[in-house]
Parts: structure tokens; C-alpha cells; sequence
């Protein structure tokens, strides 16, 4: 597996846009990617123009299809609400281990 910790700086003035576009982007990857495990978007508590992205990927075949869906392209038309360079950090998660706390189904996301 591959899991993506993304750190990013918006403008101000274009979070609104920001937000919709990581939702689309985020939502599609769990709900259409198999081999999107896990897409979270956290806000940081003490600057609201900074964001961090947690992502799981199975593998980089996964990663590929990532970045060839529709809904990353929604992300990657709203890169000019970004200020300043995306900083990523790659690792292979190691805990959790057990497989079905991995599998999309055990989370429940499919069933809603």
C-alpha cells in the first residue's frame, strides 16, 4: 500500500471553491476507486488556509487510476486556488495491518 500525507495553503478568497473541488475529488476517490483505500481532508486548527490530505492507495497502479478519473480533474482545474507549492510525503502504512480494516466494505462507506 501507499498512503500520501498532501499539505497545502489556499487563498483566502477562494475556499469556497477550494472545498468544493477536494469534496468531488475526495468523495469520487472513495465511492468510484477500488484501489482507493482511505481520502481524508483535514483543516488545520490554527490556520484555516492550511489543508492536509491522507491518502491510501493499494498500490501504484491504483495511485494511476487516481490521477486519470474524473473527479481528480476537478481537483486539478482548481489548482489556482492554491497559494504556494503542494508539499507530499510518501509511507507505507503499518498499523492497522489486518486486511478488512483496509477493505471499503468494513468501513461501511459502500453500504451508504
Amino acid at each position: 500500500m501507499i498512503a500520501i500525507w498532501v499539505k497545502v495553503r489556499i487563498k483566502a478568497e477562494m475556499r469556497e471553491e477550494f472545498l468544493r473541488a477536494i469534496e468531488v475529488d475526495a468523495l469520487g476517490s472513495e465511492a468510484d476507486e477500488a484501489g482507493c483505500l482511505r481520502f481524508n481532508v483535514l483543516q488545520d486548527t490554527s490556520d484555516e488556509n492550511l489543508y492536509y490530505f491522507y491518502e491510501v492507495y493499494e498500490n501504484e497502479a491504483a495511485r494511476a487510476v487516481h490521477r486519470a478519473a474524473p473527479h481528480y480533474q476537478v481537483w486539478k482545474a482548481a489548482a489556482h486556488t492554491l497559494d504556494g507549492p503542494t508539499e507530499r510525503m510518501e509511507a507505507m502504512p503499518v498499523f492497522p495491518a489486518d486486511a478488512s480494516y483496509w477493505a471499503k466494505r468494513s468501513k461501511g462507506f459502500a453500504a451508504q
